[in-house]
């Protein structure tokens, strides 16, 4: 498998620092994005059920709703690195990750169903980032008016996971 070195802090906007840096540079990104999935569901599936549409103020995500949201954010930048892998110089705009989550339903679904989608969403990924070589990983764009490369983007998707996780860890719990 390539290793895919961490991008350096130039390659993305600062906002996505917190998520890039919760990762090692050790250049297994494909490994951690398989791995993540893995120690998410079963943290998840270890929480009661009481708790997944527990939110720790009125206007927070459920646990079920960031779960969605980890998704939705997978696939957008998964898009996004599609297009720049591919260079297309075309510059892409940003997304609502709060509108998004108003009309995902996210507390309506079954926590099952919830897994079975993520789980179909990280294979594609992985699947994604394994047909890309070195090239296309240095590949930069811009998206929302920043420049980012493609390998920030695996390293952003991993990082959000992680970020969301610890969240879920230190206020719903």
């Amino acid at each position: 498998m390539i290793k895919v070195e961490k991008p350096r802090d130039d390659e993305f906007n600062c906002d996505a620092l917190p998520y890039i840096h919760l990762l090692p540079a050790d250049g297994e990104i494909i490994k951690h994005l398989i791995n993540n999935f893995k120690r998410t569901k079963n943290f998840i599936l270890s929480i009661p059920r009481k708790k997944l549409e527990y939110r720790y103020a009125p206007d927070k995500w459920t646990i079920k709703e960031m779960l969605v949201h980890v998704m939705d954010e997978e696939r957008v930048y998964t898009y996004r690195a599609l297009r720049i892998a591919r260079n297309d110089k075309t510059p892409l705009p940003g997304y609502n990750a709060d509108r998004y989550a108003l009309y995902a339903i996210g507390n309506e679904r079954k926590l099952k169903d919830i897994f079975n989608e993520f789980d179909t969403i990280r294979k594609a990924t992985v699947s994604l980032f394994k047909s890309f070589d070195e090239a296309a990983f240095l590949r930069t764009g811009i998206v929302n008016e920043n420049k980012i490369s493609v390998r920030a983007m695996a390293y952003h998707i991993a990082g959000h996971e992680l970020h969301h996780t610890h969240i879920i860890k230190e206020r719903y719990l």
